[in-house]
């Protein structure tokens, strides 16, 4: 896991961004939430009045020249949506990460189920209040944990958070 480096091309891309108003901090803090209600939704485990609750992570898309289909993870594409955040928020505290520090890497925290991993994320309080490191690093490893708890090891979730960067700054070069 090398969130240093996530941290520093999430800051290339927020500078890139350079949106500097003065609700940034509330815009980011809600566009997370949108994004772990829809990593929730693409899960749909807590779905129990629907019979199809299996977690959309073979979906698919396209089909490429030669006639085989195109699978995405849709899962994964929105649990890397939000970290997207998350790491922006933490840039958002100044927060950075040294890996030399064992005593403050993050790890991963779990609750006894992923729906409630998802309710946890929602009530923790990533805003500028007192305390807002202790309660950006409970999110930040509640969030790693939900991708471990999705089934998501380290490599997908790093392969897949550079692969949507690049989408990213595609949609900067083209007025997204």
């Amino acid at each position: 896991m090398n969130l240093q480096k996530l941290f520093e091309t999430q800051k290339v891309l927020r500078d890139r961004i350079g949106y500097n108003g003065e609700d940034r901090f509330e815009k980011l803090i809600l566009a997370l939430l949108v994004e772990i209600g829809e990593c929730a939704n693409e899960w749909r485990g807590f779905k129990f009045w629907s019979k199809d609750q299996e977690p959309r992570t073979k979906v698919q898309w396209d089909y490429s020249l030669d006639d085989e289909p195109i699978f995405r993870n849709l899962l994964l594409e929105e649990y890397v949506d939000g970290l997207h955040f998350v790491l922006e928020i933490g840039l958002e505290h100044g927060y950075d990460i040294d890996l030399r520090n064992q005593e403050t890497f993050p790890e991963a925290s779990k609750r006894e189920t992923i729906t409630k991993q998802f309710t946890k994320l929602f009530s923790i309080k990533w805003g500028r209040d007192i305390g807002y490191q202790n309660n950006y690093m409970q999110g930040l490893e509640l969030y790693i944990g939900l991708g471990e708890m999705l089934g998501f090891t380290w490599e997908e979730i790093e392969t897949a958070y550079f692969d949507k960067n690049k989408v990213n700054h595609e949609r900067q070069n083209t007025g997204y």
